[in-house]
């Protein structure tokens, strides 16, 4: 367990965290010189997978916008997520700087677009109450229907951003001072 009382329930991840200590030379996540960049709980196809959602799907197949936008539908997201948002409140509580960039707004197959979005305002709106900042670049890399620009896709996979995407996240990464 990390000096601080923050444990990763899987070994390898635990171990890793404790490798990032050690490398930083710091015994708990509270002692960190830098800020810190993390991506938990962003991936918003997982919370968006079709199935999750087929119970609130109406006659014509689609999950209602009032759906969307509901109570109900923002804590089954944080459920979702519940780990993630329990690991920022961490930091938060820690007092570090914490930078989380958006993902690639790439939406798979067997994930609802809709959902995707939705959720992902959601995860979104529930870090920056926790003081974390978001690195959003989807003004400068979506087209008018959200999604990731062609030239900002890994063309071999649904899901993750390029290098010229990893270029723009780390360039704002800097640019924050980080």
């Amino acid at each position: 367990m990390a000096g601080d009382g923050l444990a990763f329930r899987d070994t390898q991840a635990q171990r890793l965290f404790r490798e990032f200590l050690d490398t930083l030379e710091v015994s708990a996540l509270a002692g960190l010189p830098v800020p810190l960049v993390c991506t938990f709980g962003l991936s918003a196809h997982t919370v968006a997978t079709r199935q999750n959602w087929d119970i609130h799907r109406d006659r014509h197949g689609t999950v209602p916008d009032g759906f969307l936008r509901s109570g109900l539908f923002a804590a089954l997201v944080r459920a979702t997520v519940r780990g993630a948002l329990a690991f920022y409140e961490h930091t938060a509580e820690a007092g570090l700087r914490v930078l989380a960039p958006l993902p690639p707004q790439r939406v798979p197959g067997i994930s609802d677009a809709r959902v995707f979005f939705a959720a992902q305002d959601v995860i979104g709106a529930e870090l920056a109450a926790r003081g974390v900042e978001i690195v959003d670049l989807r003004a400068r890399v979506t087209d008018g229907s959200r999604r990731q620009r062609p030239a900002f896709c890994r063309t071999d996979d649904t899901i993750h951003g390029n290098l010229a995407f990893g270029r723009l996240v780390v360039a704002e990464l800097l640019d924050r001072g980080v």
